[in-house]
């Protein structure tokens, strides 16, 4: 077994009686030349020079030029690793990939009755069925909900929601105003609604000259009837005007035991040929029925059966 004295700063093994390592000149004795062997008494260790050292592949710290090993992280000095170009904003970090997730462009998040965000659906395929059975965003005790109701997907790189022949409908809330179909349905509260345009003329008698008799008619363009659970029509209102405001109180109809209802809920009006629906800044918003598919936006909200679910894109 050689015997000798090894070097502390690059391991190297001189010969006993050495004054200075041969590899790197550290100091072998106490001074130099005159006592070696003699006890030494404790320094401190020898700082890197940042202006003469060299990076450690590992930590990137400053190790002094001939050190085999670095003090910092104590990885090999003689071993090339190659090193990530450092983020521009956080310089040494690395990005990780989360999975799935990090594919995703869009979510689905429940609000339960509280008002409170539920469970989240992470849209990270290509088709999402939602409904009553067998579908990946499932709602299994929702009786108002078909089978399959709908189906959220990625078209000309937006997210779509189509409605797959569901027997309730899918519904989107309005921001502010948007015109609407002659006809179609919409939700104010809990009351299912829907706007028809009176037809001029509709007093005429029938082939035989001979006028149906019932009570008079008085001007209306517009009519907004009410449809009750089952199918059945509830009321029915004309209004002269072509508009037609609904809430809880004050207003053309109101539901004053509708706890979802805002005071000033809703307004829905005749421009020409066209309807136009108006939510008036309620509490819960104003939904109306979509018909066949519809582009979504961040911040949207779908209703169908009697989930509640707020669109947010990635």
């Amino acid at each position: 077994m050689d015997v000798g004295l090894v070097c502390d700063q690059c391991s190297t093994l001189a010969p006993m009686g050495t004054a200075r390592c041969g590899k790197c000149s550290t100091a072998l004795s106490l001074d130099d030349e005159t006592r070696v062997g003699a006890p030494q008494p404790s320094r401190p260790p020898a700082q890197p020079n940042p202006a003469a050292s060299v990076p450690c592949p590992e930590c990137n710290a400053p190790v002094l030029p001939g050190n085999r090993f670095c003090g910092n992280c104590g990885g090999r000095m003689d071993v090339a690793r190659p090193r990530p170009a450092p983020s521009a904003d956080k310089p040494g970090r690395r990005t990780q990939f989360f999975g799935a997730i990090q594919a995703a462009r869009a979510k689905l998040t429940l609000i339960r009755g509280d008002g409170l965000d539920g469970v989240s659906f992470t849209l990270a395929g290509e088709d999402h069925f939602a409904g009553r059975v067998d579908c990946p965003i499932l709602f299994a005790e929702d009786p108002f909900l078909s089978p399959v109701h709908a189906n959220f997907f990625y078209k000309d790189g937006r997210l779509v929601v189509r409605d797959e022949g569901s027997t309730n409908g899918v519904f989107v809330r309005v921001n502010g105003a948007a015109e609407i179909a002659i006809g179609s349905k919409f939700l104010v509260g809990e009351q299912m609604l829907e706007a028809h345009l009176v037809p001029e003329g509709a007093d005429d008698a029938v082939e035989d000259g001979t006028y149906f008799f019932a009570s008079p008619r008085r001007g209306a363009s517009l009519r907004v009837i009410q449809t009750l659970r089952g199918g059945d029509t509830g009321t029915a209102f004309c209004s002269a005007s072509g508009s037609v405001r609904i809430g809880r109180e004050g207003n053309d109809i109101d539901f004053p035991d509708d706890p979802f209802i805002s005071g000033h809920h809703a307004q829905v009006a005749r421009e020409g040929g066209r309807l136009v629906l108006t939510d008036l800044g309620s509490k819960n918003g104003t939904f109306v029925r979509i018909a066949g598919e519809r582009t979504l936006d961040h911040g949207d909200y779908v209703f169908m059966g009697q989930q509640l679910l707020r669109v947010e894109i990635v």
